[in-house]
């Protein structure tokens, strides 16, 4: 009797903590990011999962994710005996295969409008310019002694597009995918707080009064073509970037083509809300102790304020440059959405707009940027799958 009293004491937590005492540390990291999800609402959608994800993956002897399954290719015969493998392992797979943010992307495709960015091309320039954060921290990222690898998965943040740094993430640095992720959320939570200042900065107050003209209504025909047309040019121009935006548009193509509402209010609702679980839960299981508590996870996190204060810089900045040449200007303000935080990024430009002018209305004008940026951002992850991926 007493042997068995003593061999279950030593299946508790409690004795198997002291193996690695780390994983209190990563407990505590878990509980902060819960509070920050449910107390300061820091996109709690994700971050709640993501963050509970993270304190079971660390819980002591309780075996619901192994790091070790996934470390280059899928260990399948692993996964193929129960006794070996927890919950979290087989979640997890969504995630390694590149699932959950393809279908997230399709939900997201599903709640947007294209129709501003239809109506005024130009938008489309903003987006990508709003990309440059992307290639800046890439850089920075190298000249701080990442591998090219993890630099793309760092770079990619800049995007502000969870979904889209997760995939990329998972591609070609899965060991830094933690961190990465709630880097990324963490950061578009606070685009109302890290935009203002910059756009602020690289604007006068004449600039940020700039009125706009109300944009052309759009048909039902052009936003059915939209989402193939782009489909099709971009799958040509960067194949690697087929899966999210293919998912992208097929969402979109529900919402629009006027004869698949349930098909589309699944994409939005259900569908998109049970995925954005499994995601969350399955990224925050990658951020054990061993992976997690390193200085390159304090790097990342500041590489990624460097990405998003560089795509909102890349915006405005090109922005001025286009005034410079147009007869109708363009307000500067609309080029920080051009990251691709839907829609708040363009909230934050009429909000600064409103401020400068009230009554100056730039929110519609702002998405156009801002679902450019989402198109911007997948190419991008595109390019760099198919630069360092193979």
């Amino acid at each position: 009797m007493g042997s068995a009293i003593l061999d279950f004491l030593q299946t508790t937590g409690f004795v198997q903590i002291f193996d690695n005492p780390l994983q209190l540390v990563m407990l505590a990291v878990a509980c902060v990011l819960l509070y920050l999800a449910i107390v300061k609402k820091f996109e709690p959608l994700l971050l709640l999962p993501i963050a509970f994800g993270m304190l079971l993956t660390n819980l002591p002897g309780a075996g619901l994710y192994h790091a070790e399954y996934y470390a280059g290719h899928v260990d399948w015969a692993a996964l193929s005996d129960p006794k070996n493998c927890g919950l979290l392992d087989y979640l997890y797979l969504g995630v390694k295969l590149g699932i959950y943010p393809c279908l997230i992307f399709m939900g997201v495709g599903a709640m947007t409008d294209f129709g501003p960015l239809i109506a005024n091309p130009k938008s489309l320039i903003l987006g990508a310019a709003a990309q440059l954060g992307i290639y800046l921290a890439y850089g920075l990222a190298l000249l701080v002694g990442f591998p090219v690898n993890q630099a793309a998965s760092i770079g990619i943040i800049g995007g502000a597009d969870g979904p889209t740094a997760i995939l990329v993430t998972t591609k070609l640095a899965p060991e830094i995918l933690g961190a990465v992720a709630v880097a990324a959320y963490s950061y578009m939570a606070l685009v109302p707080v890290i935009q203002p200042p910059i756009m602020r900065l690289l604007t006068t107050k004449a600039e940020r009064q700039i009125s706009m003209k109300q944009l052309r209504a759009v048909s039902q025909q052009e936003k059915i073509i939209f989402p193939i047309a782009v489909t099709i040019f971009v799958s040509f121009l960067v194949p690697d970037a087929a899966p999210l935006v293919g998912s992208l548009m097929l969402g979109n193509l529900f919402k629009e083509c006027g004869v698949t509402e349930r098909l589309s209010k699944t994409a939005q609702n259900e569908l998109c809300n049970i995925v954005t679980i499994f995601l969350g839960i399955s990224v925050g299981a990658t951020a054990t102790a061993d992976n997690f508590l390193k200085l390159q996870t304090l790097l990342i996190v500041l590489l990624g304020v460097f990405a998003f204060g560089g795509g909102t810089a890349g915006g405005v900045l090109l922005a001025k440059l286009m005034n410079l040449f147009l007869k109708d200007k363009i307000n500067p303000l609309i080029g920080s959405a051009g990251v691709s935080a839907v829609p708040m990024a363009a909230r934050v430009s009429q909000v600064e707009g409103q401020k400068a002018k009230p009554g100056n209305f730039l929110l519609m004008h702002a998405m156009g940027p801002n679902v450019a940026g989402v198109i911007g951002s997948a190419i991008a992850a595109g390019v760099f799958l198919s630069l360092f991926g193979h």
